[in-house]
């Protein structure tokens, strides 16, 4: 196989940006029937930075029809395989998207990019490109498109950065990853060990294309072709034009799998020993972290508590199993510094203990039954820790964790107790902490700015402006001490409302007709029926 990577000139300036399309579309000209795979760079539609955005999307506009037909023309005339990178106007916007031809001129795939860059999520507004990326927010399987026997898998710029996809991509065991790229800000080296690292650790070989910015710049370019063994057979560094070389893509690389081992991939001995749950949580079962998770929501409060013990595992996991964007608990602090989930402070309504949570150990609590009054098929269910919780379900739905250690200003508010684990099981941006508390609120955002808050009803009709001053994502309404007017005012200044509560579907109508984000209920699955969230 013989493969042909593209590395065009790239402008800064507007004024060129007709005449680095056109050097591109000469090189779709030069190129001949000797190649069998033809890889292009990411942005091939518009090889400038357009800073106005109606020109942005008017040109790739523009560009991409000519591009298309371009790229049909070279494939049947030279008989190859063309991989392009281009923006794709669909009927939810532009993506960036890598397109494949096959030899005859017929478009066989897309691959959609998977990490789109922080300037592509961004609004135009907010000084970004505006791109459509609601795809990207659920769990995919990897693009393999299988083109002549030959199987390719994709990583467009961005996506070079996350490792964890490396290993995503390595299962399903490509021949070639595709490789449309930018890059402008790492520099050569970087983007050879970026290069290398990739081959080796997917087991593939990578075709990636770039842009020049020049002779005499030391960042971006680098298209280039690497072994898997990690071997560089091509790198045009700063070389405007395109670059060939003849690869065997069936001829893999394989060592000892350990000493005396017999002959394996790099990826397949690293897939026999890997430890997954040493890792970040990842996979199917995430959802949107709280800065992305769309509102209005329903949040389960204290778990579905009306079918199963309130804060306790199988009200949480009736919950999330059902689709709950939010799920609602308490913590305490035992005797001994475990923090447990219960939501009065005494024991006696939700167990057949008698007396305050902080005057036993964890170790006295759990002889206590926890599913008392809620018949049989629950008794002997034991108090739940708040690790238990993280552990069980990090990341499969937002917790709204109101802490009842700050609501009575105890002694130790555990604060690093709370932040570490939510960093720990890497939840920290799948949570926030709710409380009446002010101080607690301020101390705990000067430790852990990263985790959203959320302002408590406090007895006070101030609370909202309270939430206002103290710069929080969230206030908790409490019914009925609100009323639209508070809604409008916290939203005016960009914090998000949740009200306790509604079980009845007419008034959580109401609600959402209110403006209200998020609901708390404890009949979970009947709200979420009847709002159809």
């Amino acid at each position: 196989m013989k493969v042909c990577v593209f590395q065009p000139k790239y402008s800064f300036d507007a004024k060129e940006g007709e005449a680095c399309f056109a050097a591109l579309l000469q090189l779709l000209d030069d190129c001949d029937s000797t190649m069998d795979v033809i890889v292009l760079p990411e942005y091939s539609d518009l090889l400038y930075d357009e800073k106005d955005p109606e020109r942005f999307i008017s040109v790739s506009r523009k560009n991409g029809i000519a591009l298309d037909i371009k790229v049909k023309e070279t494939a049947v005339r030279c008989g190859a395989t063309i991989f392009y990178n281009r923006f794709d106007f669909t009927e939810t916007g532009m993506r960036n998207t890598t397109f494949a031809v096959n030899s005859r001129g017929d478009l066989v795939g897309k691959y959609v990019k998977e990490h789109p860059a922080p300037s592509e999520v961004k609004t135009v507004a907010q000084g970004g490109h505006g791109l459509d990326v609601s795809y990207s927010y659920a769990y995919r399987k990897p693009t393999i498109l299988e083109i002549d026997g030959v199987k390719y898998g994709f990583i467009t710029c961005y996506d070079a950065y996350f490792y964890e996809y490396y290993t995503v991509l390595a299962k399903q065991k490509p021949d070639v990853i595709i490789a449309c790229s930018l890059q402008r800000t790492d520099p050569h080296e970087v983007l050879e060990t970026f290069g290398k690292f990739q081959a080796y650790n997917i087991g593939a070989y990578l075709f990636r294309a770039s842009v020049s910015l020049g002779a005499d710049s030391p960042v971006c370019g680098s298209a280039m072709v690497v072994a898997t063994n990690g071997s560089m057979l091509l790198n045009m560094h700063n070389d405007v034009g395109f670059g060939t070389v003849e690869v065997d893509v069936k001829q893999k690389y394989t060592k000892p799998a350990g000493f005396g081992g017999k002959p394996k991939s790099h990826p397949d001995y690293a897939e026999a020993g890997r430890r997954p749950w040493l890792y970040r949580p990842a996979g199917s079962f995430i959802v949107p972290d709280d800065s992305t998770m769309p509102y209005p929501r329903i949040c389960a409060h204290r778990g579905f508590s009306t079918v199963a013990p309130e804060n306790s595992m199988p009200a949480f996991g009736a919950a999330v199993a059902l689709g709950a964007q939010e799920i609602e608990f308490d913590v305490w602090a035992t005797r001994d510094g475990e923090l447990v989930s219960l939501h009065d402070a005494k024991l006696d309504r939700t167990s057949n203990g008698k007396g305050y949570v902080w005057d036993y150990t964890y170790e006295e609590l759990q002889k206590f039954d926890f599913g008392t009054g809620c018949g049989d098929a629950f008794r002997g269910l034991h108090i739940v820790r708040f690790e238990e919780i993280l552990q069980k379900f990090a990341c499969q739905t937002i917790m709204n964790i109101h802490v009842k250690i700050w609501d009575e200003a105890l002694p130790n508010r555990y604060y690093k107790k709370i932040g570490d684990l939510l960093e720990q099981y890497d939840c920290d941006r799948h949570a926030y902490v709710m409380t009446v508390n002010d101080e607690a609120l301020e101390e705990f955002h000067a430790l852990y700015p990263q985790i959203h808050r959320c302002k408590g009803y406090d007895n006070d009709n101030g609370y909202v402006d309270d939430a206002i001053r103290l710069g929080v994502e969230k206030v908790q309404l409490f019914k009925p001490y609100f009323d639209e007017e508070s809604v409008r005012r916290a939203h005016a200044a960009g914090v998000l409302c949740n009200v306790f509560y509604a079980d009845d579907p007419s008034e959580a109508q109401k609600y959402i007709d209110m403006g209200i984000d998020c609901i708390l209920t404890n009949d979970y699955l009947q709200i979420k029926n009847a709002l159809k969230l």
